[in-house]
């Protein structure tokens, strides 16, 4: 048995470090053997030598964070216990460079690191999973690391404006405002990786595109990193159509969650009829995710869980 001390500066500090109702405390406690309190303005440690030193491990890397960005989230801190503790196994794959105020973008699981690997060494990848596993985050990572790298000179975003349950019609404004919802995860995702001004130029040299799928009709994309969003939502005529827009150079990426369908009862989805029809063509990758690649709030694995089990 061993006693440690870290030093806390501020309570300001202390509540980042122990999370908001002491959410990231909880999660070292569950992950390791040591007994941790505060008095005097210092984090106590006490139990057995591995754990004791594990934890101070922990909070000193998650201190790190916080002097470099502010802030501490909760899936920055599983990530940070799962390397100290050992619960997950060291990653061979090459971080997505699209760094920005010190970020790095890393697979963090193993599914993770297939979709990364897919999209690296193929033209087409499909990828199914459920949310909060990346889909479109890692698509949209990749996508930046190519137009950085100059593989590539344009990045095409793609959705369908299919309603889940509302009216398209009854939303306000013209059709530039009655589609922007349906596209706002895929402009967040760019928001995360580059600084807002830069997506505007961007956006405004057309180096970036973001276009409903009802738009990609009769073009042709060369030197193109295309990404289509929410790809449960096609039909299959609609996901032959957007297949065929592919270009020399180009690299395309599908996405979508086929427990989540919009469309009408007795409608095919496009994605899951191009998954099985186009699963043996050479150069075509098709990437599975499941609960286990969820790295959202730990809520989620649990909600996919639920619904995934049906109703008690």
């Amino acid at each position: 048995m061993i006693e440690a001390s870290i030093p806390v500066g501020s309570p300001e500090q202390l509540i980042l470090l122990f999370g908001t109702s002491d959410q990231h405390l909880r999660r070292i406690r569950e992950s390791t053997e040591a007994k941790i309190s505060t008095r005097g303005g210092k984090i106590h440690l006490s139990g057995p030598e591995s754990a004791v030193l594990q934890a101070t491990a922990i909070f000193e890397q998650m201190r790190s964070t916080i002097g470099s960005e502010g802030a501490l989230m909760p899936h920055q801190v599983d990530e940070i216990i799962n390397n100290v503790v050992g619960n997950s196994p060291k990653s061979n794959t090459k971080p997505v460079d699209v760094k920005r105020a010190g970020r790095t973008v890393r697979a963090r699981t193993p599914g993770q690191e297939a979709y990364i690997e897919a999209i690296r060494n193929h033209d087409l990848v499909f990828c199914i999973g459920p949310a909060g596993t990346g889909k479109t985050y890692l698509a949209v990572a990749t996508a930046i690391e190519a137009l950085k790298a100059q593989q590539i000179r344009k990045i095409v975003l793609v959705r369908p404006a299919v309603e889940a349950g509302e009216s398209l019609g009854y939303l306000p404004g013209d059709l530039l405002s009655k589609i922007n919802p349906y596209l706002r995860p895929l402009l967040d995702a760019l928001g995360e990786m580059i600084d807002y001004d830069q997506v505007k130029r961007y956006m405004a040299d057309d180096v970036i595109e973001v276009v409903p799928l009802a738009y990609m009709r009769g073009r042709t994309l060369n030197n193109a990193f295309i990404i289509m969003d929410e790809a449960q939502n096609t039909t299959v005529s609609q996901m032959k159509m957007f297949l065929t827009r592919m270009g020399s150079n180009s690299k395309v990426v599908v996405s979508g969650d086929t427990s989540q369908v919009d469309l009408p009862s007795h409608t095919r989805s496009g994605l899951t009829d191009a998954i099985a029809r186009l699963k043996r063509i050479p150069g075509c990758a098709q990437v599975i995710l499941s609960r286990d690649d969820i790295v959202r709030h730990r809520l989620v694995e649990a909600i996919v869980k639920a619904y995934e089990e049906g109703t008690g």
